[in-house]
């Protein structure tokens, strides 16, 4: 019996990337709130940048307003902070330990840049899926090398994961395509 490439591995690390993908989409604003949208802002607290819902309770009360609950009042500057630095061009309104995040309609200007950004992450998925790729086949040829395995078995392994390739890029291209419907649906 031929060793056989281990595709479930590679398989598993696509899927990382795609996860990766998603999550990197969740932060771009729609124009609708989500609770996800302050997923990649970190705040300073207690002298580490500290992800905002370690440090507060985030809600969406209404399809525009996003509210985070700080549970130290002591960190309700450094979190209003963070927000208002942050690429979302978002202003919180202050009230006590309660920030109120009004998310405003997109304007055309915006939504192209957020297509774009959209782009750029799944531009920098389908990288990811290509360093997999590139992995995978240089361990084909590694054990075609090594005589483990025939030229024919190269051959046909090497095509196995190629077309896995093209699945998880055709993937990336179907959640590009849907974001980018997303953001720009006013």
């Amino acid at each position: 019996m031929s060793a056989r490439i281990d595709l479930k591995d590679l398989k598993r690390r696509m899927d990382g990337a795609l996860d990766a993908l998603h999550k990197d989409f969740g932060s771009l604003r729609t124009g609708r709130a989500s609770a996800s949208l302050l997923d990649a802002i970190d705040v300073e607290a207690y002298g580490s940048p500290t992800p905002i819902n370690q440090v507060g309770t985030v809600s969406v009360p209404e399809p525009r307003m996003i509210s985070v609950q700080v549970w130290d009042k002591a960190l309700v500057t450094a979190v209003d902070k963070a927000i208002r630095n942050s690429p979302l061009g978002v202003n919180p309104v202050v009230e006590g330990t309660l920030l109120r995040i009004p998310i405003p309609p997109l304007n055309e200007e915006r939504r192209a840049e957020l297509a774009k950004a959209a782009s750029s992450y799944a531009e920098q998925a389908r990288v990811a899926i290509r360093n997999i790729r590139r992995d995978g086949m240089d361990t084909v040829k590694q054990m075609e090398k090594d005589g483990e395995i025939s030229e024919d078995d190269e051959k046909s392994q090497s095509d196995q994961v190629q077309s896995l390739t093209d699945e998880y890029v055709g993937k990336v291209d179907t959640a590009l395509k849907t974001k980018q419907d997303e953001i720009m649906q006013v």
